[in-house]
């Protein structure tokens, strides 16, 4: 269920918050004037939500260049990641 709180509550219950979102890693809505204003997370969730999105978008990415054949053999990537970090000379 969505936590909603006017936006009093950021000034007035500030450290209420905080706790919340960083205990249950869930967002809380703050509403201006009875309307949907800002969107509080703690920044663990907000990382995390940040990762999800580059993940996504580089599987995207990805995804866009082996349907168009932009992309290269493994066999190549691997043998530069053995070359770049000398696994090659073991």
């Amino acid at each position: 269920m969505a936590t909603i709180r006017p936006s009093s509550d950021l000034r007035n219950k500030y450290n209420e918050i905080s706790d919340f979102c960083n205990r249950y890693n869930e967002p809380v809505f703050i509403t201006k004037n009875g309307t949907g204003d800002l969107v509080v997370l703690s920044n663990a969730e907000y990382e995390r939500l940040c990762g999800k999105a580059e993940l996504h978008r580089l599987l995207d990415e990805g995804l866009f260049d082996v349907k168009n054949a932009a992309g290269r053999e493994a066999s190549d990537v691997f043998s530069d990641v053995e070359r770049k970090f000398g696994f090659d000379e073991i």
